[in-house]
This record gives C-alpha cells, sequence and structure tokens, in this order.
C-alpha cells in the first residue's frame, strides 16, 4: 500500500480539518497522520495493490490489519485511504476503517463522433449555451491549443508554472507544486500529459494539465494571468471533451468538487474514502457525522443527476 505520515491535510481533496480541530480542541494530536493514496491526485484506483489468484483475500486482510498495527506503532491518530473502488472501501469496512463518501463529476463518452455529436445529446437550451460559451471564449483573439510530447518545453512550462501561481495564490493561499514538478513530469511522462494551452497576441494567457490514462484523460488544475469570459470552461471542460472523442478515451474525470460542471455534460459520480480513527472517542464522533453526510452525499447526487443537460427522451430511451 502506498503509505505516507503527514503532517497536515494538503492536497488531499478529502477535506479532515474539522476532525482535526475538534480532536486539537480536545486536547489531542491529529497530526501525524497515515495517508494511503496517489498523492495530489483525487483519482479512484486501487490502493490494496495485490495480486489475482486464491491468496488475494487473504493478503488484503494482511495490509489491512498490518496498517492499523503500523499506525499504532508509529503512534499516529489515524490513517486515511483515499479515493479508493468501492469494493476495497466495503472490504476496508470490516477491518476497523470508517466509510466516506464524497462526488465528482465526470464526462463519459456514449461513442461521440465529434463534439457536435456529443451536442446534439443535450437539451436544446443547454446546447445553445454551450455554443455560446465556447463562442465567447475565443473572442479577444484567443486561440487554443493541445500540446503533449515535445510540445512540453521549458518555456512552455514556465509559462504553465506562473498560472499555477497565480490561481493558486489566490484561490488555496499556498500552492505546493514546485518549478521542478513540472520539469520532471515533462521529462517521464511527458507523452501522457496533455497540456491545453490558450494564447492571445502571442503570449500564453492561461492553461489546464490534464494526464492520458489507458481510457480515461485525468484533469487536474488550471491558471491564467489574463481573465476572459468563460475561458476556464473552454480550456478545462470543453477541449477535454474534445481530446477525449477525437482520441477515443471513455471518460473525462475533471477533479474534485465543482456542480457547475453538470450543465456542461459532467455528471455526478460517488467516491469513496476509509478511516482509521485510533481514539474510541473521536471515532464515535467522526462515525456518527459520516452517518449523516453519506445519506446527504447519496441525496444530492440523485438530486444532481435530475438536472442532468441531456434530451430527455435520451434517457427515457437508456432507462
Amino acid at each position: 500500500m502506498p503509505c505516507y505520515v503527514k503532517s497536515h491535510s494538503r492536497g488531499e481533496y478529502v477535506f479532515d480539518r474539522g476532525w482535526a480541530e475538534a480532536y486539537e480542541r480536545v486536547g489531542g494530536s491529529y497530526y501525524p497522520k497515515l495517508q494511503v493514496a496517489v498523492p495530489f491526485t483525487p483519482a479512484t484506483g486501487p490502493r490494496l495493490l495485490v495480486r489475482p489468484g486464491p491468496q488475494a483475500d487473504a493478503v488484503r486482510a494482511a495490509l489491512a490489519d498490518g496498517l492499523v498495527e503500523l499506525c499504532r506503532q508509529l503512534g499516529t491518530s489515524s490513517v486515511h485511504v483515499t479515493f479508493l473502488p468501492e469494493a476495497e472501501w466495503r472490504f476496508l469496512a470490516t477491518h476497523g476503517f470508517l466509510q466516506r463518501t464524497d462526488q465528482q463529476f465526470h464526462w463519459e463518452n456514449a461513442g461521440y463522433s465529434c463534439f457536435e455529436d456529443f451536442l446534439s445529446a443535450l437539451a436544446a437550451r443547454k446546447r445553445k449555451a454551450i455554443r455560446r460559451e465556447r463562442k465567447a471564449a475565443l473572442e479577444d483573439g484567443i486561440s487554443v491549443h493541445w500540446l503533449t510530447g515535445s510540445d512540453l518545453t521549458e518555456g512552455v512550462w514556465d509559462a504553465f508554472f506562473d498560472f499555477y501561481m497565480d490561481t493558486g495564490s489566490r484561490k488555496w493561499g499556498r500552492p505546493y507544486l514546485t518549478r521542478a514538478f513540472y520539469s520532471l513530469v515533462g521529462e517521464t511522462m511527458r507523452d501522457r500529459i496533455l497540456l491545453v494551452m490558450a494564447k492571445r497576441g502571442g503570449r500564453w494567457v492561461a492553461g489546464a494539465i490534464n494526464f492520458i490514462g489507458g481510457d480515461t484523460l485525468y484533469g487536474r488544475h488550471w491558471g491564467a494571468v489574463e481573465q476572459h469570459p468563460f475561458l476556464h470552461f473552454e480550456v478545462c471542460y470543453y477541449q477535454a471533451i474534445d481530446f477525449a472523442i477525437a482520441h477515443g478515451l471513455a471518460r473525462v474525470e475533471a477533479g474534485a468538487q465543482g456542480e457547475h460542471k453538470l450543465a456542461r455534460g459532467y455528471l455526478p459520480v460517488t467516491t469513496y474514502s476509509a478511516h482509521f480513527i485510533a481514539d474510541l472517542g473521536l471515532r464515535r464522533a467522526v462515525a456518527d457525522y459520516l452517518t449523516h453526510e453519506r445519506a446527504y452525499v447519496a441525496a444530492a447526487g440523485a438530486e444532481l443527476a435530475e438536472l442532468a443537460p441531456f434530451r430527455k427522451d435520451l434517457i427515457l430511451g437508456q432507462a
């Protein structure tokens, strides 16, 4: 299991700062804690890395029990396994881990041949709104470019890092990725990276970074040094859909949160995390909180799904 000792909760996208504050108010020390995740990446994938076979369940059980024992030996307050598949989430519940849910918004490729084909599946009002947004985003002489592989030069990374720092400083308060990070991933993963970059007047003005998986495009973060109406939607969401269709990808995962994605064809999807809390009092309080939170997440997801922008005749036909 990829496991890290952490002294903070930044970069996780499963928010437990309230738990930390509550524990610290009664004299506890929430940090350090153990985190099982892909750092900085809210993408679902296996966390119990076990070879298939007749011993797989026994090995998973050993990993789960070993993780709890590691928590005790290190004296950490808790263990947090985030963005794991539902089956692993249910399995860890049988080993004392509390169950948490949240939601993301994913776009699913229904075999579309082009972006207009996707738009034809939407209700007329939504279809017109997206066309207006895409047109407005490219006004003021803006052009959009897909950069991958050898296109990812140090000059491009310099520009993108400026976007990241500008947006991160305004929205998050403490950007945590360094300039060297982008050079490193550009060197080691360049064929798995898509930068969607916007240019105006010969200058890069905005961009979004995506990682290309086997069948999924993973949208991560974006930034801009100029503010233009709807440019965020174009660079982050519509261009990602265009790229996925052009390359036969099954879906786009557009990162954490964002109900505004719904109107752009991204539908709510449940995500899962599992949490072991060593202190019995804190465990009881968190368990009670999670019971209510799971009910809320389920109800909100059902309500949002009803607001999907797709044509009702298509939805009824699928049902």
